[in-house]
């Protein structure tokens, strides 16, 4: 259906705007979360859950990860797919952890999309690489 494809195509692009804006530090996708947002990380990590709002993903899981970089995450995006109103992001990110080492971790976001908002996201990644930096070095005070 032509209407799919419209709305599959501008999901699309709008998620590659905000990873855009990632990579050049001018924003990013978590302006994307609607408040009410349901973001899930999968895996055996001890903040792999489901978090109910946006700002308790941001809280517990991004402001607390963004305290532990001399330098922030930067993405590389592999490929970026849309299946009615779900987009699926496949990326390589990196970043220099506080403690000068690097961070490197590749990701799958799904995000349902309604009305130009995420509100629900599904997370995978190497929850190892993620747990040992997280254990290795402390949020600034």
């Amino acid at each position: 259906m032509a209407s799919d494809f419209t709305k599959e195509e501008s999901n699309k692009s709008l998620v590659q705007a905000s990873f855009d804006r990632w990579k050049s530090g001018s924003g990013g996708p978590f302006e994307l979360l609607a408040p009410d947002v349901e973001w899930t990380i999968v895996g055996s990590s001890p903040l792999a859950k489901t978090y109910k709002s946006k700002k308790e993903f941001i809280d517990e899981v991004i402001d607390p990860f963004n305290a532990r970089m001399s330098k922030p995450l930067v993405p590389t995006i592999r490929g970026i797919y849309a299946d009615g109103d779900t987009v699926i992001i496949l990326f390589d990110a990196e970043a220099t952890v506080r403690d000068g080492k690097p961070y490197r971790n590749t990701y799958t976001w799904y995000f349902q999309i309604r009305d130009a908002k995420v509100i629900k996201a599904i997370a995978f990644f190497d929850n190892r690489d993620f747990d040992e930096l997280w254990d290795r070095v402390s949020p600034k005070p």
